[in-house]
């Protein structure tokens, strides 16, 4: 189960307990945009459930990047008048399109909709044997069953959505946290949903990550102004701590660059990083093979 926090008028943040994980609503006039769906169908059917205890407006759903607790559980909200789920870029049994209305857009950019076709198999395997090995076989089974359902609405670099009374801006900074990343700007809220550009309660992760080029991420982040930050994980957070964070990447960058100049070994750079070991090494490993 989740907790709502609302974060700005009409906006909302979804925390769960599981992997610390923060989804979101920011909601129109005419329509409304979920933030990220979450691990599996289930959740993402209780968070469809929780969205409709807030508003009725119709939705689209956008993606912050390719991971699948972010966006396994998008099938919940594709789902037809019918209850059949269906994605929106197919057509229904009588070979006419599904009308508009009927459709819920899922909104990502271009690298996000590859890296789940291309290797949301592969994810899924991984994330199922994590959780039989914890001994959590429900959560492995969730996640086993969930049908992954790819991006239509492609976004290289910014899109505008029109919520009726209140423009959301979508906006890839760059690579960071993935190659794909996308912000969700809420300009008068002076809001941002970074996904997991920002982690609040712990390190980043740099398991896809570009640590070189994460904190130029960062820094156009902040200069849309933020006064709120919702993170892919954790609690809503301000500018300073991402500023903060911002600064603790760059270190983790440098640390890399030296490194790879042979100036440093990278036992002296996991001493110096500001974040734990494990963390560290995987910024190593990627920084040195990004692909």
């Amino acid at each position: 189960m989740g907790r709502w926090i609302e974060v700005g008028d009409r906006i909302w943040a979804r925390r769960h307990t599981e992997l610390d994980l923060t989804l979101g609503l920011v909601a129109g006039e005419r329509a409304c945009l979920v933030i990220d769906t979450g691990c599996d169908e289930e959740q993402g059917a209780g968070f469809a459930a929780a969205v409709r205890e807030l508003t009725g407006l119709p939705w689209s759903v956008v993606l912050t990047h390719a991971h699948f607790d972010h966006g396994f559980g998008t099938a919940a909200f594709v789902e037809k008048r019918s209850g059949e789920v269906e994605p929106a870029w197919r057509r229904d049994r009588g070979g006419e399109p599904v009308p508009d209305a009927a459709r819920c857009h899922v909104w990502a950019h271009p690298g996000c909709a590859a890296d789940l076709a291309e290797n949301g198999e592969a994810q899924r395997a991984v994330w199922v044997e994590h959780y039989r090995e914890e001994g959590k076989a429900n959560a492995a089974e969730r996640i086993a069953a969930a049908r992954i359902v790819l991006p239509d609405r492609l976004v290289e670099t910014t899109a505008e959505l029109d919520l009726g009374g209140r423009l959301v801006r979508l906006i890839h900074p760059g690579p960071g946290h993935t190659g794909h990343d996308l912000m969700v700007h809420v300009p008068d809220s002076d809001l941002v949903f970074a996904g997991d550009l920002v982690e609040q309660g712990a390190p980043p992760s740099f398991g896809d990550a570009f640590p070189l080029a994460w904190p130029s991420a960062l820094d156009r982040l902040l200069e849309l102004g933020p006064r709120t930050i919702v993170p892919g994980h954790g609690e809503p957070v301000d500018a300073a701590f991402v500023a903060a964070q911002r600064a603790e990447l760059a270190q983790v960058a440098r640390l890399c660059q030296a490194v790879a100049a042979g100036g440093l070994s990278p036992a002296e750079a996991l001493a110096r990083s500001p974040y734990p070991e494990h963390f560290t090494s995987e910024a190593l490993t990627r920084a040195a093979d990004p692909d």
